[in-house]
């Protein structure tokens, strides 16, 4: 399926590695300029390569999602290399994981600005070309957690469940400009952050690393973890000129893990 979107210039946050980079790729075979950023120059022009070598435009800007600063140089260095941005994926690689008794305000706070803050400061800063131009996209990389919270990821349930009211609220201010936001909510999907989220837990509940990954995938419908490219072309098709009555909505994409109605 064409999606409509190619020569658009995309955003995506934290997009060297797992799913921001699996978003960056899907948004680059569809025709997309795309700019992401990352703490890591290595891996960053790692995927820079591989979205020159889809035969679009590419940049990649050191940055930390968690720095007000940054983001805004990011977004100044898109502009002037890649144009007006019409889509923004906003992504992290997840605050502290711990119980709510191992959490400190220092804690807290880092979470805060890396899974919420991130988010607010980056659509303030797109918001108005895409409103100029009667177009635009903003999708957000959540989690699961956002309905179906664990005690483990404390931090992040309560942000990320934040997140799908501003989701809602925000697309219902910015449809009739012709702009589109939508969160999506993936289940358990093979990343850094997954890798060392199976590390904790099974240190904590005293089994291997295979062992909880085989007690994971039986618990989910779909019998198996989820791949990050699985998660990439959901977002692009969020992106698309086919979903454009599409917003406001938090999607799972989870292999039917988490049961409930809404």
């Amino acid at each position: 399926m064409d999606l409509g979107i190619r020569g658009k210039v995309a955003m995506v946050a934290a997009g060297s590695k797992g799913l921001g980079r699996a978003a960056a790729l899907a948004l680059a075979a569809e025709g997309c300029a795309v700019s992401v950023c990352g703490r890591g120059g290595e891996a960053l022009a790692a995927v820079r390569a591989e979205l020159e070598a889809r035969g679009v435009p590419a940049l990649g800007v050191v940055a930390d999602v968690a720095k007000a600063e940054d983001l805004a140089r990011w977004h100044q260095a898109t502009a002037v290399a890649l144009g007006p941005v019409q889509i923004l994926v906003t992504n992290t690689g997840g605050p502290k994981a711990a119980g709510f008794s191992g959490l400190s305000d220092d804690d807290w706070a880092a979470g805060v600005d890396s899974t919420l803050m991130n988010v607010v400061r980056l659509t303030r800063l797109v918001l108005p070309g895409m409103r100029a131009a009667q177009w635009g996209r903003i999708v957000h990389i959540t989690s699961l957690v956002a309905k179906q919270p664990t005690p483990l990821l404390t931090i992040s349930s309560t942000l990320r469940a934040g997140l799908s009211g501003l989701t809602r609220t925000l697309a219902l201010e910015a449809a009739a400009d012709g702009i589109t936001v939508n969160a999506v909510l993936p289940g358990h999907v093979m990343t850094d952050r997954q890798v060392h989220l199976a590390e904790v837990r099974s240190v904590a509940e005293g089994i291997t690393t295979d062992e909880y990954y085989a007690r994971t995938a039986a618990a989910i419908p779909a019998a198996r973890l989820g791949k990050p490219e699985e998660i990439g072309t959901v977002i692009a098709f969020l992106c698309g000129q086919p979903a454009s009555y599409l917003t406001g909505q938090s999607l799972l994409v989870d292999g039917g893990l988490v049961q409930g109605t809404f």
